[in-house]
């Protein structure tokens, strides 16, 4: 799948809290968001 935004944080739940309001505007607006986490939280 082609991704028109992809966000990366260092800990799970990092982009979302950070940028959840963002990434639910271009979802509404027809984009495809990916997240990725580059950690466990460990």
């Amino acid at each position: 799948m082609k991704l028109d935004i992809l966000a990366i944080g260092v800990h799970p739940d990092d982009v979302e809290l950070g940028c959840s309001g963002t990434i639910i505007n271009e979802i509404k607006n027809g984009k495809k968001v990916g997240i990725v986490d580059m950690t466990q939280g460990e």
